[in-house]
């Protein structure tokens, strides 16, 4: 990493332009000037085709544009950009070209997921669980229309094309009358720019609202109950997407309450759903009492497998990337090798609830990247992204976590992107499309993952933060009120012997859950790779490793690189970046590279200080 940050020095060293005007980063990477050069012509009309029509009049450099709807194409949202025209089977296709011909793209490309979602964990009193760039852009029976707006053709230059607007820590009067209209507002004006609105759902809403005495899925009375709900919302929101259900995990209820398996739950709600082709997606995000003493990264297979193709098929399973909680790394999650006749799709996290939330310039794409080399995009009917937007006038807090929800995007159509084309294409509609800079600061976010898993829990370690907010470290971490697989303690088992969680077949055996190459693999200390191995492995602490180390001296490396890279980029941006970027976003971005180095200091010196009592 030092050789790697050595040549940003040497790249910048003789870096100068002159400074943009002022910007607050709120137009994101859409910060096209208007020309009104372009003349459009199409064979159709609608409100989509309006919207790209008026987008290439305003932006488009010159000549005349052809939006042609082409019924011979492949029935899905892909467009086609030959020379001057752009064509597409349907309109929404139309206009995801719009936007990549004013890219600069070429050529012919397809979704790879039909359902690509944005999940928004965002509260009926305007706060966000996980959201750290203000509250919430969904402002109930005072909607800004216009930020609305803006956010649909953000998304829609990316190719979002679902939108789930509240928490999966659900309210049950998100269900009611009054909100829903609220919903069928937004609807409205995402509709346009083909995104579908799905929400959030309380399992036990009919209960919980006065309506049923029961919320079990078996019971007549409260399978009435959601064909009637779910008929009230598509006669004011007629492409309503579905629900996203999360039930019996962390408190909120579920079928299980009444005995019942998911399977029961997800089905009685997706048969009210079917004849209006909506969908459940049903998240597999499950552990606690019902598993007392099992191993938390397994509890999710125990509890889905024996279930698989008991669902109905407009139910999908939706899995988090990593079989614990968006951890900085974890192996990807065994559910994807043993669920075989349901839908799977994968939820990734954009806010960066574990990895610096909005304060570290943490670029996500390589950590995304490293799932789909395990999963393949075959496997999975879609992709959601639990949304790091707010009402901070730049959206998402920390001006480069804006590329996490660009990144996210460009991956769900198109997961062979690199995180390299990805960074750069990112950094030249931003902030400058000068080469010098570019290739230095697409070296820094390819490389911040990497460092913020050194800085926080290398080779292996997991959930040793702090309760609660999970910001900072708490190695030490221990509540004898809490369940111990809440508390940093469980996870790390630090002895004076050794450290690290054994869940090879000597251990929980949860290396048996994955597939056989991999469980293989992952089984044997001497083959598993090197940064899991403190996730599946118990190890002594003069444990040599591949490079000659021990164990502990290579913890202590990699903290300390971890730290090093923080200060490298911190004066990189400080010294030399200030001549390519407006004051306003330099300033901001500088103050938070600034407190990450803290941060990553604090880091270090904690989770080190605590295992070296252990370690020496």
């Amino acid at each position: 990493m030092k050789r790697h940050l050595l040549s940003l020095f040497i790249l910048t060293s003789s870096l100068f332009t002159l400074q943009s005007s002022a910007e607050d980063g709120h137009q994101l990477w859409l910060r096209y000037q208007p020309v009104n050069r372009t003349k459009v012509v199409c064979n159709q009309q609608s409100p989509t085709i309006d919207i790209a029509r008026q987008e290439l009049e305003t932006y488009y450099k010159d000549g005349t544009i052809t939006l042609r709807i082409d019924p011979t194409m492949s029935d899905d949202e892909g467009y086609r950009i030959n020379s001057s025209t752009i064509s597409a089977r349907h309109d929404s296709g139309l206009l995801y070209g719009t936007y990549a011909l004013l890219r600069g793209e070429t050529g012919e490309t397809h979704p790879a997921f039909n359902l690509r979602l944005l999940n928004h964990w965002d509260n009926t009193d305007g706060s966000i669980e996980r959201g750290y760039a203000g509250e919430s852009i969904f402002e109930w029976f005072h909607l800004d229309e216009q930020l609305i707006r803006d956010y649909a053709r953000a998304n829609a230059s990316i190719g979002i094309n679902g939108s789930v607007l509240n928490n999966v820590n659900a309210s049950p009067k998100m269900l009611t009358t009054p909100y829903l209209k609220e919903v069928k507002k937004i609807a409205d004006i995402l509709r346009p720019y083909g995104i579908k609105v799905y929400l959030s759902i309380n399992f036990a809403t009919p209960m919980a609202l006065g309506d049923t005495k029961t919320a079990d899925p078996l019971n007549k009375s409260v399978a009435r109950w959601w064909q009637r709900k779910a008929k009230e919302i598509y006669q004011l929101i007629p492409d309503f997407g579905g629900f996203l259900v999360k039930a019996n995990s962390e408190g909120q209820p579920g079928p299980g309450d009444y005995h019942r398996s998911h399977a029961d739950g997800a089905n009685m709600l997706a048969d009210a759903l079917k004849p209006f082709r909506g969908i459940v997606m049903w998240r597999c995000f499950v552990y606690g009492a019902n598993h007392k003493g099992e191993d938390r990264v397994k509890q999710a297979v125990s509890e889905f497998k024996p279930l698989d193709g008991l669902f109905h098929d407009n139910v999908i399973l939706q899995t988090k990337n990593g079989p614990l909680d968006f951890q900085p790394r974890e192996p990807y999650s065994p559910i994807f090798d043993q669920i075989k006749q349901t839908p799977n799709m994968v939820e990734l996290q954009i806010t960066q609830e574990y990895l610096g939330q909005s304060r570290h310039l943490v670029y996500l794409a390589p950590m995304w990247k490293e799932f789909f080399s395990f999963v393949p995009v075959r496997q999975l009917r879609g992709i959601a992204g639990v949304a790091n937007i707010g009402k901070d006038r730049n959206w998402c807090g920390h001006h480069f976590s804006q590329a996490n929800w660009y990144a996210f995007g460009r991956l769900a159509w198109n997961p062979e992107l690199t995180s390299e084309d990805i960074a750069n294409e990112w950094l030249k509609l931003t902030f400058s499309s000068d080469p010098k800079f570019v290739r230095c600061m697409s070296q820094v976010m390819t490389e911040s993952r990497e460092a913020c898993v050194d800085y926080m829990m290398p080779l292996g370690l997991h959930h040793i933060f702090k309760f609660d907010h999970h910001y900072g470290p708490e190695p030490d971490g221990f509540i004898a009120s809490y369940p111990l697989e809440w508390c940093p303690v469980y996870y790390h088992k630090a002895t004076k012997d050794s450290i690290g969680f054994d869940r090879s077949s000597t251990g929980t055996n949860a290396t048996s859950q994955y597939r056989p190459e991999m469980a293989r693999l992952y089984d044997n200390i001497e083959t598993c790779p090197e940064n899991l191995l403190l996730w599946f492995h118990r190890v002594p602490w003069t444990y040599r490793m591949k490079d000659g180390s021990t164990l502990w001296e290579s913890l202590q490396y990699h903290y300390n690189e971890g730290v090093l890279w923080t200060e490298h980029v911190h004066n990189l941006w400080h010294n030399k970046m200030g001549h390519f970027v407006d004051e306003q976003r330099w300033r901001e971005v500088d103050e938070r590279l600034e407190h990450q180095v803290e941060n990553a200091r604090e880091w270090r010196d904690t989770c080190l200080g605590y295992f070296r009592h252990f370690a020496e």
